[in-house]
Formats: structure tokens, C-alpha cells, sequence
């Protein structure tokens, strides 16, 4: 009898990652279809939590001059990619009374999954050694993501607020 002592394929645990990330996405986008109300006053809450946390985890171990060098990269790509997932963000003014809406674009769950596939490929390497036969640094990976993260966050919020605002003057212009 033939024994396999190799390691078994791993193709149950992406079937079952795919399979929810696919029903998570057909609630998501059943729920985009709705306006939600968008409170202005509250667009800085997630920014600010999300900082605190970034400072937290830089602070527990501070990266290197090139860790706070690729964090700064990751800052800046993840602002622009925010300022992008923002505009894509669709913002209706109730004519009436004035009230904010908002509405997510699908194009902003579908760039949602473009990161999280990018993600499942970086962990992939990782998983398979190709990670550390390149030398990368998990940590200074960490610190870039936390960084892109918080970009993404921040001016996501910033534009939709700046956006929002606009729109709102207009319309009390108009009345």
C-alpha cells in the first residue's frame, strides 16, 4: 500500500474563502443599491480610530529609516486610491430638506476586491517560502499596508466631505 506523506492541496480552503467572499459581496452590493444618510459631521471617526491605531502599532516597534520611507509610499498610494474609492462614492442632496445620501458605487466593491485578491496573492507567496527566499520583512510589509490603510481611509472621507460640502452650499444657494 501506498502511503502519501506529502502535504494535502490547500483548494478546500480558497474554495471556501471564494465562496465567502462571494456571499459577502451579494449582500454588500443588495445593500448598495440603497441610499444611506451621510453625516458629514462624522466622516473623521474611522480616520481618527485607524490613526490611533497606526501610531500604535508604529510606535511599538519603530521601522527603519527605509521602513518609514516605504511607509510614506504606502501612505501616498493608499491616499490616491482613497481619493479615487471617494469619487466613486455616488452623494444625492434631498432637494427639500437638505439631507446627504450616499450611495456606493460598484465600481468601489470591485475595487474592494482587486485589494483583497492582491492580499490573497501576498499571502500565497508568503505561505509557499518565496517570502523569505526574497528576503522581505514581514514587519516592514505590515508597516506599509498599516500605512496604505490609513491613506485610503483618510481621503477616502476627506474627498467625500470636501465633495459633500460643496454640493450642499450650492443647493442652500439655490433655496
Amino acid at each position: 500500500m501506498q502511503v502519501h506523506t506529502g502535504h494535502p492541496t490547500p483548494w478546500i480552503s480558497y474554495v471556501i474563502m471564494f465562496a465567502v467572499i462571494g456571499v459577502v459581496l451579494a449582500f454588500r452590493m443588495r445593500r448598495m443599491s440603497r441610499m444611506r444618510p451621510l453625516r458629514l459631521e462624522y466622516l473623521w471617526v474611522v480616520p481618527a480610530l485607524y490613526g490611533a491605531i497606526a501610531v500604535l502599532a508604529f510606535a511599538s516597534h519603530l521601522p527603519s529609516p527605509l521602513g518609514w520611507s516605504l511607509s510614506l509610499v504606502g501612505l501616498a498610494a493608499g491616499g490616491a486610491i482613497g481619493w479615487q474609492r471617494g469619487r466613486m462614492m455616488h452623494i444625492h442632496i434631498d432637494p427639500e430638506t437638505h439631507a446627504l445620501n450616499q450611495k456606493a458605487s460598484p465600481a468601489a466593491i470591485l475595487f474592494i476586491v482587486a485589494l483583497i485578491v492582491v492580499r490573497e496573492g501576498a499571502r500565497m507567496l508568503a505561505e509557499s517560502g518565496s517570502a523569505t527566499s526574497m528576503h522581505i520583512n514581514a514587519l516592514l510589509v505590515t508597516d506599509v499596508l498599516i500605512a496604505f490603510a490609513l491613506g485610503m481611509f483618510a481621503l477616502q472621507r476627506l474627498e467625500m466631505f470636501l465633495r459633500a460640502r460643496r454640493m450642499l452650499n450650492a443647493a442652500r444657494a439655490r433655496a
